[in-house]
This record gives structure tokens, C-alpha cells and sequence, in this order.
């Protein structure tokens, strides 16, 4: 599957515009290209009480999910500043529970300049499953 990386930046900018960032006024956008072809987006969603704030990145993941997605092939992330984007932990976390290492990650500001990494890239020593065993 080919990966049109100008229409995932496309569609996070545009996403970008529905972030709901009253406290911080960070404002970050996501899309997500999934092994079914369809492409998800996400925004950051903060609250008074900052822990139950969610990151854009996962708000595409887990409306993916949600969808019945298992597996993602890209992801665009993009903010509001001169500044890469760069996910949280909790967000590479959840990243890795449905991202291949070599999943590329296309961190972005808002000038659309960017830099692409792989997921391992990121997140070296991600916990999974094989953990678990």
C-alpha cells in the first residue's frame, strides 16, 4: 500500500482545527493511514483536570480501533508551533500496540516541515505483549 503522505498532513492540519486546547493552546492534529486503506484523524482534547486530557494521536488510534482496525500503516502528527511534534509516552505506548517497527512516523509543526522516523525510531524498548508471556 502506498503511502500519500502530503494528503495525511493534509487531512491533520485540517483536524488540527477542531483541537479543543482552551488551557494550553497547543493544538496538535493526527491522521492515521490503516491497513484497510481508510485514513482516521484525531485532535487533542484537554480538560480542567489535565490527566483526562487525550492526546490527538490516540483519539485517531482509538477511533480507528473503534472501526475495527487492528493494524496501522503511517501516522501524521502536526501542531500548532515552529516546534516538531513529538508524541508522549503514553501515546507511543498505545503506538506500539498497533504499529510495526517500521511503521513510519511523520512528526511535523506547523510550516510543514517535517522529519520521518520509524516507529522503533521512537520508541526503542516499547512494552507488547511478548512481554507478557
Amino acid at each position: 500500500m502506498e503511502i500519500n503522505e502530503q494528503n495525511l498532513f493534509d487531512i491533520a492540519f485540517k483536524a488540527m482545527d477542531h483541537a479543543y486546547a482552551p488551557y494550553s493552546n497547543y493544538t496538535v492534529g493526527a491522521a492515521i493511514l490503516c491497513d484497510d486503506g481508510k485514513i482516521y484523524s484525531g485532535v487533542n482534547i484537554e480538560n480542567a483536570s489535565y490527566g483526562l486530557t487525550n492526546c490527538a494521536e490516540r483519539t485517531a488510534i482509538f477511533k480507528a480501533v473503534s472501526e475495527g482496525v487492528k493494524e496501522i500503516k503511517a501516522i501524521v502528527i502536526v501542531n500548532g508551533t515552529s516546534e516538531m511534534s513529538k508524541p508522549c509516552g503514553a501515546c507511543r505506548q498505545v503506538m506500539s500496540e498497533f504499529m510495526k517497527a517500521d511503521t513510519p512516523v511523520f512528526l511535523a509543526n506547523n510550516t510543514n516541515q517535517y522529519k520521518e522516523f520509524t516507529f522503533k525510531e521512537i520508541l526503542p524498548l516499547a512494552f507488547s505483549d511478548k512481554d507478557m508471556d
